[in-house]
């Protein structure tokens, strides 16, 4: 408790009444006292400035190396549950409520991205953190952020895959971080701003790294895709779900761009990933009067969300409130657990913490 009166001794010291007044230690092993305050500021004004500039070096020294080792620590994933309880509210026997940096810690993400069925479901997750959630993340919500995006881009150099996906991804996040770093004063990230900056730094090194790749063609010389019959190598055309690589398809030779252009096939696209509510409402003719099926995808995308595919995905009991990877044994106590399950898409997974 302070002292309230008029002895400004501050409490925590130890101190050594003399003839002179109340002393304090210097140091109890030197056995020294700190002189009194008159003779400190009686010292030499020039003495006092190199003091006082060399403890400004020495702290500001001192917080550039701790900030340098904050942005480049790294936490272990102690958190690598397979089901989490997703609970709303407190009761007696549960305090608090689950959050999403929560959950976003103790799920195993980190192992997630090395399944090619859970891939595209975490790198999505991500990017809608990086839209709008990442300030709702605690600060180790948000480091395990980081590493997790480290590991992800890691895995895309080394299998030189999915790198349009992982493009999107750094481009998104570095949006929001710039401006997020401009409000750093109203207090909406959590840690300090030469933290962040390194962030971004290492960001950028990530994008150009990305940019660097060259993806050599593989010494295989047996059948390729362009030796299999038109019917086979349409009906594979068909599987994908994103117009921009049929696009890139196309450009691989000239015999794939003329099926890349298929009516039909564009027509199923858009079909797929639209309602024909939406179609009807962005028609588009061509030069000979027919549906431009090509140029009403582009211009859907553009206006509407695609239909979104993942291989697995997570997915929460409604008996049991057990949010857990689809496929994986938790223990519902309800007679049949798997009807109780629903799947969620990465955007109803942000939706559920939303208390």
């Amino acid at each position: 408790m302070p002292f309230l009166g008029q002895d400004w001794r501050s409490p925590g010291q130890s101190w050594v009444k003399t003839a002179d007044g109340w002393t304090r230690f210097l140091d109890e092993k030197s056995g020294g006292f700190v002189g009194d305050i008159s003779s400190f500021c009686k010292r030499d004004d020039h003495n006092k400035e190199n003091r006082f500039n060399s403890l400004n070096y020495d702290v500001a020294a001192k917080k550039r190396k701790k900030d340098l080792l904050n942005s480049k620590a790294k936490i272990q994933y102690f958190h690598q549950e397979k089901w989490i309880y997703v609970h709303k509210g407190s009761t007696k026997e549960r305090h608090g409520y689950c959050t999403l940096g929560e959950a976003f810690n103790r799920l195993d993400f980190s192992s997630a991205i090395l399944d090619s069925r859970r891939f595209n479901y975490v790198v999505r997750l991500l990017e809608l953190i990086a839209k709008s959630q990442l300030t709702s993340l605690s600060g180790i919500a948000q480091k395990n952020y980081m590493n997790i995006l480290e590991k992800v881009v890691q895995k895309v150099l080394e299998d030189q895959q999915n790198i349009r996906l992982i493009r999107e991804l750094l481009q998104t996040l570095y949006t929001s971080l710039c401006t997020l770093v401009q409000r750093v004063g109203k207090s909406v990230l959590v840690g300090n701003i030469n933290m962040w900056v390194h962030r971004m730094e290492s960001i950028l090194h990530w994008q150009q790294q990305l940019n660097n790749i060259q993806i050599t063609r593989p010494a295989f010389k047996g059948t390729t895709f362009t030796d299999l019959p038109l019917c086979l190598q349409l009906n594979i055309m068909q599987r994908l779900s994103d117009g921009r690589d049929l696009v890139s398809l196309g450009q691989v030779a000239p015999d794939l761009q003329v099926l890349s252009e298929d009516r039909l096939l564009w027509k199923k696209l858009c079909q797929y990933h639209f309602t024909d509510r939406q179609i009807r409402k962005r028609l588009i003719l061509s030069d000979k009067g027919q549906l431009d099926w090509k140029k009403m995808y582009f211009k859907l995308v553009r206006c509407y969300p695609r239909k979104e595919q993942y291989g697995d995905t997570l997915q929460l009991c409604r008996h049991c409130h057990i949010l857990s990877w689809k496929g994986t044994d938790h223990p519902c106590t309800a007679n049949n657990p798997e009807t109780c399950s629903t799947s969620l898409l990465p955007q109803d997974f942000i939706n559920l913490f939303r208390f």
